[in-house]
């Protein structure tokens, strides 16, 4: 078995999210999500439940209208179907997510 360390690397290289994907099974899926400074996506919908949780660094969403700060360890669900998006990430530390999927 490989392990991993969830905070290595700790910045991102570039400007895109990468997305690590670190265990998947029939009904859930863990992402290891690390986003550059001032990360901006498009509003997104997802047939699925998912569960963010702020690693390290900062971050805004968008999720149904509603503006949401995160922090390190805050964390947020996100009910399938729901319109969301990054609205921006921090600087420093660079925003370290660990993502669940509820498929």
């Amino acid at each position: 078995m490989m392990s991993k360390n969830l905070f290595k690397p700790d910045k991102a290289n570039g400007e895109k999210e990468t997305f690590d994907t670190l265990l998947k099974r029939k009904n859930v899926s863990i992402e290891r999500i690390l986003s550059p400074p001032d990360t901006a996506t498009e509003i997104t919908q997802q047939p699925y439940d998912e569960w963010v949780c702020v690693l390290q660094g900062s971050a805004r969403l968008e999720m149904a209208d509603e503006h949401i700060n995160l922090h390190r360890g805050d964390n947020a669900l996100i009910p399938a179907h729901t319109p969301h998006r990054v609205l921006t990430t921090s600087h420093q530390p660079h925003c370290i997510w660990l993502a669940v999927h509820i498929l």
